[in-house]
């Protein structure tokens, strides 16, 4: 009973707020639509309204799931310093990032469900109900972390949230050992999915060991990016306060990760290039062309630059301090990251092709919307869950608070 009227109350708060924040939800809600309506050309014609064919498979779809593992694993960047270290300043607002992590979980997995055509084939991804090859499938083992990090981060979540609402203690004893599971799951989701890709070894390109720890080290620049933005959007916006401590805080330990991530690159294009064997055609059509085919080649060069150029912000502690320069380093790394994981990581796998043909991809309409969709949705539940989180814990709703707000409309 106190669970239901704990739920009922969030509900309540979700639907209180300024003109700014109904304008917000309006533009989400007509993003949604407009994407949906683009996906219902998907699910009425298949997947030959992608640009998605035999000698490109995995494109826009895989690399947005790709990347948005990265987000969600990135929030035990804030759970570390936070309750291991017990670091005040992050502790007020690690629930941000494990309310990120559950959105983030949410939207590879819708983009795994569009990606595989008719969404009616998903049973077969379910335990104990679909086929789903385990232990023999990578993908098996990817959707089952996904799903325990998921349910972990909404548990604790939850949990944090219904104690505070009725302002109880929590109890350290569950919330604890679920906080230090999560960490090594949140390794877990990214690695296993580094593991998708080397698990295919027709695809040299994916062939490398380096491969899970440059996921995770990317995962720990573009995460913690949208941390930064978002903290500095609510610290205006609502009664959230978070000490500067915090911020700078995130962005030194994304310094960290930063320098790991080019370390690696720059360890794998080593071995690449100084080795000089057939494979690195592929390394070719990503960073140069292939003859006149040099249609990612600007991308790949965006995507290293506005890197380095993040990198350098985020490593002098001066302009790291400086909430402009913090920013714009926040965004191309954000951006960076994206573009890596979009177009850099998964195209030139398949170009050329087994048939040494090159089949040049761009993504249709149909998978621009279906993508707008599911980020809006993500957008979307996101923005409740941070309603809902601010108010019970930073401006100490509960329920008998709700009770008299509604009364008093």
């Amino acid at each position: 009973m106190n669970f239901i009227r704990f739920i009922t109350g969030s509900i309540k708060i979700i639907f209180h707020g300024s003109k700014t924040y109904y304008a917000w939800l309006i533009l989400l809600s007509l993003l949604i639509i407009w994407g949906g309506i683009g996906y219902s050309g998907q699910l009425g014609h298949g997947l030959i309204k992608t640009h998605m064919r035999d000698s490109v498979s995995w494109a826009f779809y895989i690399g947005n799931f790709t990347f948005l593992v990265g987000v969600a694993a990135a929030a035990v960047m804030l759970v570390i310093p936070a309750y291991i270290y017990d670091w005040k300043p992050i502790k007020e607002i690690v629930i941000f990032g494990e309310l990120l992590a559950v959105c983030a979980v949410i939207m590879c997995i819708s983009f795994i469900v569009v990606d595989i055509g008719n969404p009616l084939r998903f049973w077969h991804m379910l335990p104990l109900i679909g086929t789903m090859n385990f232990p023999s499938s990578m993908l098996s083992w990817d959707f089952f972390v996904l799903n325990i990090y998921l349910l972990i981060n909404l548990f604790v979540v939850t949990y944090l949230l219904y104690c505070v609402f009725y302002k109880k203690e929590y109890n350290k004893s569950i919330v604890l050992p679920l906080v230090l599971i999560s960490i090594p799951m949140a390794v877990a989701i990214h690695t296993t999915t580094a593991f998708l890709y080397n698990a295919i070894p027709g695809r040299v390109f994916w062939n490398s060991a380096l491969l899970a720890p440059r996921f995770l080290a990317s995962a720990f620049c573009s995460g913690p990016a949208i941390l930064l933005i978002m903290f500095q959007i609510l610290r205006k916006t609502t009664k959230f306060e978070i000490k500067d401590e915090a911020i700078w805080k995130i962005a030194e330990l994304m310094v960290y990760a930063m320098f790991i991530y080019l370390f690696f690159t720059i360890a794998e294009l080593f071995k690449e290039f100084y080795s000089d064997t057939e494979n690195i055609l592929y390394w070719k059509y990503l960073l140069f062309g292939i003859g006149k085919h040099k249609e990612i080649v600007p991308y790949s060069w965006l995507s290293i630059i506005m890197g380095c150029i993040a990198f350098i912000l985020f490593l002098i502690p001066k302009t790291r301090r400086n909430f402009t320069t913090l920013n714009i380093g926040a965004v191309l790394i954000y951006a960076s990251v994206y573009v890596e994981k979009g177009i850099a990581l998964i195209i030139p796998a398949f170009t050329p092709d087994v048939l040494g043909q090159i089949y040049v991809y761009t993504p249709s309409i149909t998978e621009i919307r279906t993508a707008v969709m599911i980020f809006s949705i993500g957008f979307l539940l996101f923005t409740f869950l941070s309603k809902i989180a601010i108010a019970i814990v930073f401006e100490n709703y509960n329920i008998s608070s709700i009770s008299r707000r509604i009364k008093s409309l």
